[in-house]
């Protein structure tokens, strides 16, 4: 499998130069998608590429999906549908935030579809294409998460507006599951039903209600589009059951120094670790400038809720834990139950990734893979090993 580099000055970086790495497993992001279609039967599946494609990088993980089926994809703004349709000319792009004054020219000079979500966005996409420029529109509809969309009621008086617009036919339907990760919920079947009613009153549209969480889910929720996010980047969509997804983005630091500390002494700012034996401590070249959060810390960060006492890392096949909290820069881990002289510095040490699920890292800080994920700095030197044909 060949690996590609980047680098901000030149393809290829500078031995030794990388303070953190991102290894990302083009091949692994082609499966998932595969494997999310699979489930999705015989709906379509979208794949979901806001936020610089949940950190792993817009273009690579664009081309992997296209390449592996995906022609439809959604992304968070216009801007990001302009990156996106220089990467992928052929494809549907849809924009989740919609259409508002001043954003009209970026969703016709890229040719983007906007998913409605207001009263005041239809009015500003109607006026914009009042001189009969055909245009395709999705309709966002709210059925219980109270963010973005139409009520209900609201979608339902649209489609029996004898006085609606012949200009005003949106391609699809829209809505999101608030609790999908909780497959016991009874928000969801409250969701699915209103849903349903939306559609039936839009007559013969297309329709997408499920995200990762929601294909899980069943045949039920997977109209005639899904849009998978976070399973295809590796994450846990459902809450409390084995992940069955492959790990894409693997997560590592360089070790800067390792050095000895004695039993009552501490490590790190507020000196909340205090070691009750003497202690090997291997400083990691990581931090919260570079999305591996504050809240990861091994002690003294309130901001935790859980029981875990913070994160772990991958050394040498060996978990070893997060001690002290983490700084900006940099993270210390307890190295002392490995063998002596095998941790050096220059040895990179896995924060998460193909041996230290990103769920269970992000359990530690009491936050989510999805926010993990889309933290990751510019710092890292990123890694794209080829996905197979």
């Amino acid at each position: 499998m060949s690996t590609h580099h980047t680098h901000a000055r030149s393809t290829l970086p500078v031995a030794g130069e990388d303070h953190a790495r991102l290894t990302i497993d083009l091949s692994a992001l082609a499966d998932n998608w595969r494997a999310m279609a699979r489930r999705s039967g015989a709906a379509r599946t979208a794949a979901v590429l806001k936020a610089d494609a949940y950190g792993i990088g817009l273009e690579p993980a664009a081309r992997t999906f296209h390449m592996a089926g995906a022609r439809d994809f959604f992304v968070a703004t216009p801007a990001e549908g302009a990156a996106l349709r220089a990467v992928l000319p052929d494809a549907r792009l849809y924009v989740l935030s919609g259409m508002w004054a001043g954003s009209e020219r970026l969703f016709f000079e890229f040719d983007l579809v906007p998913v409605i979500a207001s009263e005041e966005q239809l009015a500003v996409f109607m006026a914009a294409v009042s001189d009969g420029r055909d245009h395709p529109c999705v309709l966002h509809v709210d059925t219980g998460m109270s963010r973005l969309g139409l009520r209900v009621e609201d979608a339902l008086a649209l489609a029996g507006d004898v006085a609606r617009p012949a200009s005003f036919s949106p391609i699809m339907l829209l809505s999101h599951l608030a609790c999908a990760d909780d497959p016991n919920h009874p928000l969801n079947r409250q969701q699915l039903q209103r849903f349903r009613t939306a559609v039936d009153a839009f007559d013969g549209i297309d329709a997408t209600l499920a995200n990762s969480a929601g294909i899980f889910l069943g045949e039920d929720y997977h109209f005639t589009l899904t849009r998978p996010g976070i399973s295809l980047y590796g994450g846990a969509a459902v809450n409390d059951v084995p992940n069955p997804m492959k790990p894409v983005v693997t997560a590592e630091a360089r070790i800067l120094q390792v050095r000895e500390a004695k039993a009552g002494e501490s490590v790190s700012y507020g000196a909340t670790t205090v070691f009750s034996r003497d202690t090997r401590i291997a400083v990691a070249a990581v931090g919260y400038a570079d999305g591996y959060m504050r809240a990861l810390s091994g002690s003294g960060v309130p901001l935790r809720k859980t029981n875990i006492p913070g994160a772990s890392g991958v050394l040498h096949g060996r978990m070893v834990p997060l001690i002290g909290r983490v700084t900006m820069d940099l993270t210390h881990f307890d190295v002392t139950d490995l063998p002596q002289g095998s941790v050096r510095a220059g040895d990179f040490i896995e924060l998460f990734g193909r041996n230290m699920p990103i769920e269970d890292v992000a359990r530690a800080g009491g936050t989510i893979d999805y926010e993990l994920l889309t933290s990751l700095g510019s710092r890292y030197e990123r890694r794209y090993e080829a996905a197979k044909k």
